[in-house]
């Protein structure tokens, strides 16, 4: 250990998510696959001096947006990193931390170069999603508040992963328009997810091995398009993007979507799927507080042609309900051989639900986008999905290399979807005949 390593006082122990996050991110490269960016945009009279002190108290009320994953004592644990940037700029941040001069009435940091256009915009936005962060002494999340034309304005968010799930969005900007609409939150208690999470899964990892034993093998390859997708890397990647309404009686839209990959890459030649899902560890006690609380992990079927659409998913769902009894216990703590990779299988799944329509800024027509592409991929194929109020939103994210046929895939789960949902009773054989004819 170094002599400026931080001092234990004032850390916390990492959960097991952020020490499998680190060691990736020292094992192999990952570019922006662990860039969460999240975009507001404000129409109207904007007080931005108000929304940028809003942003600042974000920070103050979520001390996890200033933390970093740092050894100390030859452990890994979460310490204070620098300060989170919180900048005004009326175009391109230039790709600089740097690159924003000081100095505006209201004290916050403001740019200079001009964005002309919607061209300008997405370069400018695009530049703030790829800078990349530093990972050893932070900070690990940015604002950016951009104005983009006479009444409109967009803020640009981005953190990595480390410190910020899918659930954190909707936890930052509610609080963010609490804050801009002169509200002030209830205080949070304060946590330490990392020793609870230890006490947690100590309890429940025998269990979790006996289960995860006999099911649990490499992955191997996954035929797509009769492509053999092996990719559990990161790199850089596209997007598509599709919404649908896949709703069957007596299953929830993430079961009808699950159960629907995988009898499309049933469909494609796989007698075994396998596919990766993200699911929350987030406990009651941090339902309101910005962080990881996220485990991957494996989905295993064999659909069987002869069985209709509702049978399979419905079995799919029993699957489910036995691996959300250890959603606690990361696989590599029950399988410990795993090797660090930045996706557990070529193909992944994450899921969350939106309960709640976007939140209001007074005097402000604002709108969100929730998943915003960081132009990167965890293996070969992965599905980002927001279950909201207007609807499921799927954001497919690929490797265009390992799938370079992505737009015939994104078409078949679509039509897959639609007659799954239109008709669950028939046999997944005619279903696959009638959308891979």
């Amino acid at each position: 250990m170094t002599g400026g390593a931080p001092a234990r006082r004032g850390t916390q122990e990492v959960t097991f998510t952020q020490q499998g996050m680190w060691v990736t991110e020292q094992a192999v490269k990952v570019g922006t696959a662990y860039h969460m960016p999240l975009l507001v945009h404000l129409r109207g009279a904007l007080d931005s001096g108000a929304l940028l002190a809003a942003c600042a108290a974000v920070v103050d009320r979520h001390p996890m947006l200033r933390g970093v994953v740092a050894e100390v004592d030859d452990e890994l644990r979460l310490v204070p990193g620098a300060e989170v940037p919180v900048r005004r700029a009326t175009g391109s941040p230039g790709g600089s931390p740097d690159g924003f001069p000081t100095g505006s009435p209201d004290g916050f940091p403001t740019g200079s170069p001009d964005v002309e256009g919607a061209a300008g915009v997405d370069a400018a936005v695009r530049e703030e999603i790829l800078r990349e962060f530093d990972l050893e002494h932070g900070p690990l999340a940015r604002f950016t508040l951009f104005e983009t034309g006479p009444g409109r304005h967009l803020l640009v968010f981005v953190a990595h992963h480390l410190i910020f799930d899918g659930q954190s969005k909707d936890i930052l900007v509610r609080d963010l328009a609490a804050f801009y609409n002169g509200e002030r939150p209830s205080p949070l208690p304060g946590i330490d997810h990392g020793r609870s999470e230890r006490d947690r899964v100590a309890a429940m990892l025998p269990a979790a091995k006996e289960f995860w034993a006999p099911r649990w093998r490499d992955p191997g390859e996954t035929v797509l398009l009769g492509r053999a997708l092996r990719s559990r890397r990161a790199g850089e990647g596209r997007v598509l993007r599709l919404t649908a309404d896949p709703s069957v009686p007596g299953l929830t839209r993430f079961e009808v979507l699950l159960a629907a990959l995988h009898v499309l890459l049933s469909g494609y030649g796989n007698a075994e799927v396998t596919t990766a899902v993200d699911l929350s560890t987030r406990p009651a006690g941090a339902a309101d507080h910005i962080g990881l609380f996220v485990n991957e992990l494996p989905v295993a079927s064999t659909p069987s042609p002869e069985a209709t659409f509702r049978e399979f998913a419905t079995g799919l769902r029993a699957e489910l309900r036995q691996v959300y009894r250890f959603r606690q216990v990361p696989l590599t703590r029950a399988m410990p051989r795993i090797r660090p990779h930045a996706a557990l299988v070529p193909v992944s799944v994450s899921y969350r639900t939106r309960h709640e329509a976007d939140p209001v800024f007074t005097g402000l027509d604002a709108s969100v986008e929730w998943t915003v592409f960081n132009h990167a991929v965890r293996g070969a194929l992965h599905l980002q999905c927001v279950d909201g109020p207007g609807g499921l939103t799927i954001s497919l994210r690929y490797d265009p290399e390992a799938v370079p046929d992505a737009p015939r895939v994104a078409d078949d789960l679509r039509l897959l979807l639609e007659r799954a949902t239109h008709d669950p009773d028939l046999p997944l054989k005619e279903i696959l005949n009638q959308i891979l004819e």
